[in-house]
This record gives C-alpha cells, sequence and structure tokens, in this order.
C-alpha cells in the first residue's frame, strides 16, 4: 500500500511517499517558494539520492503537478504510473471542536475544514489548497486529514476553557485548542514502546521543542493538557512567538506605539520570542554561539526558554498527581543538549537525574537519557508526524465502513 503524505503551507509544500504498513519512505522533497520568485523542488529518493529542480511555480496545484510528475519520472521516480499510489494524507493544523481523530475527507469534511478557517487564517487556508489540488488531480483516490488539534479534543472542560464569558465560548467556541497533537501523540507512544511501559497506565509530559514549541500533559493515553491555546501563539517562549504575554502589556504595547491590531498580532507572532529578545536569531544554534562569547541577551533569552518549560513541567506534574516519562522532541529537543540539560537538569525534586554521558552530544536520535536510580525516565524520541499521518491514512482507508 502506498501513501502520499502531504503537509501544504503557505508557500511550500513537504511531501513524504511511504509503502506500507511497513513504513518505508520510498521518496521524500520540498516544493519551496511557491508563488514567489526562485521557486525550488528539492526531491530525495529511497537510495539517498537528492536532486534539485529549479523554475516557476504560481500555486499549489501547480507545485503538486510537479510533485506527481516526480513521483512517476523514469529519471527520478518511483512509482511507473499515477494509479500506484493508493491514499493520500494530509496534515491540517486546526480542526476546532469538530475533529477528535482523524477523517476520511468528504465533501463534508471539507466544509466543515472551510468553516475553521477564521481560526486558524495562516495555516487551514495552504491546507484546503492541497486538498483541493489532489481532488482535481487524483479524484479517485481517497484522501484522510489528520488534525493537529485532534488528539488534544480528550482535554477536561476545566482545562481548555477560559476565564472568559461563557457567552463568549458559546458564540465563537473561544477556548484553548492546543497543537502539535500529531507529534505529542507518535513521540508518547513511540516513548511507552521503547522503555517496555504501558501507554494507558502511564504519566507523560511530552515537550515539542522547535522553532514553535508546546507542553503536552498526557495521563493515561489521553491529553489533559496542552501549552498552545486557541492559537499557536500562547505557552512557551518560541523562535518568534512571545508565548504567554498579560494582555495588559498587549494592550499597552498598542497604545504606546500606536500601532494597529494586525501589527500588533505581526508583534508578537513574527517578532518576539527568541528573535525579540536577542535581536540575533531565532535559531538556538546561533544563540547558543552568541552565549558562548558571553553575549548578554543570548544568555538570558537561553534562560528564559529553559526557565519557561520548567515551569510547565512543574505545573503539568502537579495537574497529573505525578509523571512516569519526560520525553524531549523537535528540532531543539532532539539536539540541543544544552536546552535538555537546562530544563532536566534542575528538577531533582522529582526524583529526575540525568546521565551526562548520554545527553552530551546526542542529536536526533532515541536514546534514554536518565540515569538508572532516575524517578522518572526521561528520554529523546524524534518526532515523526508523516510516519503517524501514513499510519492513520492507512487505518482509514482500510476500514470497510469507508465508502
Amino acid at each position: 500500500m502506498k501513501i502520499l503524505v502531504i503537509n501544504s503551507g503557505s508557500s511550500s509544500i513537504k511531501y513524504q511517499f511511504f509503502n506500507m504498513p511497513h513504513g518505508d519512505v520510498i521518496a521524500k522533497g520540498l516544493v519551496d517558494k511557491i508563488g514567489l520568485k526562485g521557486s525550488i523542488i528539492k526531491h530525495t529518493r529511497q537510495d539517498g539520492q537528492v536532486v534539485v529542480f529549479k523554475g516557476e511555480i504560481i500555486d499549489h496545484q501547480s507545485g503538486i503537478e510537479y510533485i506527481l510528475g516526480i513521483l512517476k519520472s523514469e529519471k527520478h521516480g518511483c512509482i511507473k504510473d499515477l494509479s500506484e499510489i493508493n491514499a493520500i494524507g494530509h496534515r491540517v493544523v486546526h480542526g476546532a471542536d469538530h475533529f477528535n481523530s482523524s477523517v476520511l475527507i468528504t465533501d463534508e469534511v471539507i466544509k466543515t475544514m472551510e468553516e475553521c478557517v477564521e481560526l486558524a487564517p495562516l495555516h487551514n487556508p495552504p491546507n484546503l489548497k492541497g486538498i483541493y489540488a489532489m481532488k482535481t488531480l487524483l479524484p479517485n483516490v481517497k484522501q484522510c486529514g489528520v488534525f493537529d488539534t485532534a488528539f488534544h479534543q480528550t482535554m477536561p472542560d476545566y482545562s481548555y476553557m477560559y476565564a472568559i464569558p461563557y457567552s463568549l465560548y458559546e458564540k465563537y467556541k473561544i477556548r484553548r485548542y492546543g497543537f502539535h497533537g500529531t507529534s505529542h501523540r507518535y513521540v508518547s507512544n513511540r516513548a511507552c514502546e521503547i522503555l517496555g511501559m504501558d501507554y494507558n497506565n502511564s504519566k507523560i509530559i511530552t515537550c515539542h521543542l522547535g522553532n514553535g514549541a508546546s507542553i503536552a500533559a498526557i495521563k493515561n493515553g489521553k491529553s489533559v493538557d496542552t501549552s498552545m491555546g486557541m492559537t499557536p501563539v500562547e505557552g512557551l517562549m518560541m523562535g518568534t512567538r512571545c508565548g504567554d504575554l498579560d494582555i495588559g502589556a498587549y494592550n499597552f504595547i498598542m497604545e504606546k506605539e500606536e500601532i494597529n491590531r494586525n501589527t500588533a498580532y505581526t508583534l508578537v507572532n513574527k517578532h518576539s520570542g527568541v528573535i525579540g529578545i536577542t535581536s540575533i536569531s531565532s535559531d538556538m544554534r546561533e544563540v547558543e554561539d552568541a552565549s558562548k562569547q558571553n553575549v548578554y541577551r543570548a544568555k538570558l533569552a537561553l534562560e528564559m526558554y529553559n526557565y519557561r518549560v520548567k515551569k510547565y513541567i512543574g505545573a503539568y506534574t502537579a495537574a497529573m498527581n505525578g509523571l512516569d516519562i519526560l520525553v524531549f522532541t523537535g528540532g531543539i529537543g532532539e539536539n540541543a543538549d544544552t536546552t535538555r540539560r537546562g530544563v532536566a537538569g534542575d528538577l531533582s525534586f522529582l526524583g529526575i537525574k540525568i546521565d551526562e554521558s548520554k545527553n552530551t552530544g546526542l542529536r536526533g536520535k532515541e536514546m534514554l537519557i536518565s540515569t538508572d536510580d532516575s524517578k522518572v525516565k526521561v528520554i529523546v524520541v524524534p518526532t515523526d508526524e508523516e510516519l503517524l499521518i501514513a499510519q492513520d491514512t492507512l487505518e482509514i482507508i482500510s476500514n470497510p465502513l469507508n465508502p
């Protein structure tokens, strides 16, 4: 069974082509700068050979046409005919409270997804463009939607509600939804597999730390809290997002800087977080390099970043009345030993002990980094959202109840 996974962004399309159920990646790639000058496609074959194509890609449908053309090309492809594509799985950012699991995409589902656009105006429209394009180009191939928000639909109401007039929730569904759900679900499951622990009888905190970052509390296989809210701005300090911010300070900034709502929204989304504090970069590697040179604001940013992650771990441990497993994932969580050390190295009150011989230099590999006598297992698990999307897609299309 061959399944194509699509992650369609505002000006890019990431793709992976899987042979399921084994999960072998037959090919993968990135279409970048869609609708912009210098459009490129970077395509990697199963044998590791990388090819780059440059040209004009005016829209998402053109980008997907290029992807399909490469997949079946005689020189660089891996299939002889598009009929070998059995299904397509799409990453969709926001499903609101309409979707608590992955679904087969129908016209009715598309209509509901379109209703969610106002909740994620930067993410859902390009996600839908990928679905529209595939519906046009491969109309007879089943498509499935896997939602970032779905995993967090198990949160109890006292966890997801904001303390605003209840009528606003009833009218506009203003509540915490959470994101990175596919990643949190994958790494928490995988951690239990590695450790030989019962997923449905464990208290797990997953730290997805990248340019976008969030933490989830997972109790007995269900998400009970997460740091991102109605939008991805809330929660941890991130590469360019501010994370938790007093709304009074937000209004104060708008008044003093004489900026409108859209400009203020851009400020907290694009010019805050690590880049806002350092004025150097949103890339943690560059900030760490500057910190080693004793650049004050670089050191401050790292201390703020680690401190906020640590606070959420403490809060979620209290919320679950205990902790069995702490998971690090995402570009920073998987690769930055200094961040893992800065977060978990000072949680002795939880009985956490880090084995520095395992943590130091660890990059992008599954590894238990806690000591044998640590009361909490601390583990690094590289995320694989695309594989989980392929697995969900396979399960959905294999269900005889789906037409």
